[in-house]
């Protein structure tokens, strides 16, 4: 057998030497790994936060200048319109003209057969007879008995009393002489005339129809006054007999929103066309404005007048208007994208030269569908984005999207400014 090796001691200050380099060693080791880990971590977060900023894509507002027509939607009224009712009750007996007929002023459309107002005229005309023949024998009475007076064969306290009743019963003839005029004057509206040269657009009735006299706010109306009732007239809902419009000049009622409004002018030249005369326009002007704007809708009611004396224009008809304006109006405009509507109002993000989003409030001057025309919010050098994502805010941070490159020779469509999207 091999003689044993003998077994060398180690000192206890060379174990000493070995444990605090060993030590040191995982300190070194433990430190670069908490330093790593932390540089990694701020890389990760930097990253995650460069992540975050969206990268949107911008443009210029488009511009047209030189902006000479306003087109806007309208509607064709008649100059004046009138819906006839029947001031007494009855049958018709006949009616004269039919829808499409021109009439003139005083001409007769319907009679109307009032068997219950004759019947009341009749009596009328009696108790007037009466009543005339009472007042007649008051006051031979009473002149008889004033002679008595001047004789001293009576008192002139039952003189005083003979005259009076004379009078009470001329007063009652008066009474039943008015009453029979309101009856004839009545009779008279069983005759339906035209009250203007127009023609006739509607016709609510026929032969041995009852007619209710009255109108259709359910009281009666007798031509020039305001409402009345008496006999002869119900004073219920009364049918519309007749529609009369005056076709000649018709008038055009449109909305002006608020931004053009100081350049439309009474007097303002107007150019009408309608569907159903392709190629044809008809000239017309501003006759008046309501001198007001109205909420709800942002504009301005105005209305036009023009000429129709061949009748080729038809009352309640759409019509397209085209105004002439100033020739130095500049309208801003954007995509239907860009716009951002929330309970801050109507807005636009635009981007700052520091890549900042700045929200700004814009109006709507006409909406074209994908182009949006602007009446204020926006200057011509704003840059705004085309597509903001949700939840974007004043201040937020974005990334430039670049511009895809294009072919030698096309157009660069984004961001020139010119409109074109």
């Amino acid at each position: 057998m091999p003689p044993e090796m003998p077994i060398k001691e180690v000192s206890p200050r060379k174990l000493r030497g070995a444990a605090i380099v060993a030590a040191v060693i995982v300190t070194i080791i433990v430190i670069t790994g908490l330093v790593m880990r932390k540089s990694d971590d701020k890389q990760l977060r930097d990253w995650t936060d460069d992540q975050a900023i969206p990268t949107v894509a911008i443009l210029k507002p488009g511009k047209r200048g030189n902006v000479a027509t306003l087109d806007l939607p309208g509607r064709l009224e008649p100059f004046s319109s009138a819906s006839l009712y029947a001031r007494v009750s009855g049958y018709l007996k006949s009616w004269k003209v039919d829808i499409g007929k021109p009439v003139k002023v005083g001409q007769l459309l319907a009679e109307i057969e009032t068997p219950d107002l004759d019947q009341q005229l009749l009596q009328g005309k009696a108790d007037l007879a009466s009543a005339e023949a009472t007042a007649a024998l008051a006051e031979i009475t009473a002149k008889r008995w004033k002679l008595l007076v001047d004789s001293k064969y009576v008192s002139k306290q039952a003189a005083d009393e003979k005259i009076a009743d004379f009078m009470t019963k001329q007063a009652l003839a008066q009474s039943a002489r008015a009453n029979v005029d309101r009856l004839k004057t009545l009779k008279n509206f069983a005759r339906i005339v035209a009250p203007f040269d127009g023609i006739v657009t509607a016709r609510g009735t026929d032969i041995g129809a009852l007619i209710n006299g009255g109108s259709g706010s359910g009281v009666g109306i007798s031509p020039g006054t305001g409402t009345g009732s008496g006999a002869g007239s119900t004073g219920g809902m009364g049918q519309e007999l007749f529609q009369i419009s005056n076709t000649k000049r018709l008038r055009v009622y449109v909305n002006v929103p608020q931004t053009y409004v100081p350049s439309i002018r009474p007097n303002t030249q107007a150019k009408i066309t309608v569907p159903e005369r392709p190629g044809q326009s008809y000239v017309a002007a501003v006759a008046s404005s309501a001198q007001a704007v109205d909420m709800a809708s942002g504009s301005t009611l105005m209305q036009i007048l023009v000429d129709n004396a061949e009748g080729e224009l038809l009352p309640g008809a759409f019509a397209n208007v085209s105004f002439e304006l100033p020739h130095d109006v500049v309208v801003l405009s954007v995509p239907a994208s860009a716009l951002m509507f929330d309970k801050a109002g109507l807005r636009v993000a635009t981007v700052g030269a520091d890549n900042k989003v700045v929200l700004k409030t814009v109006t709507i001057l006409r909406d074209l569908g994908k182009i949006i025309e602007l009446g204020s919010g926006l200057a011509p050098d704003d840059h705004i984005i085309e597509s903001p994502p949700d939840g974007i805010a004043t201040g937020d941070a974005v990334r430039i999207a670049q511009p895809a490159k294009k072919p030698d020779g096309a157009a660069n469509t984004r961001g020139n400014g010119k409109g074109a999207y």
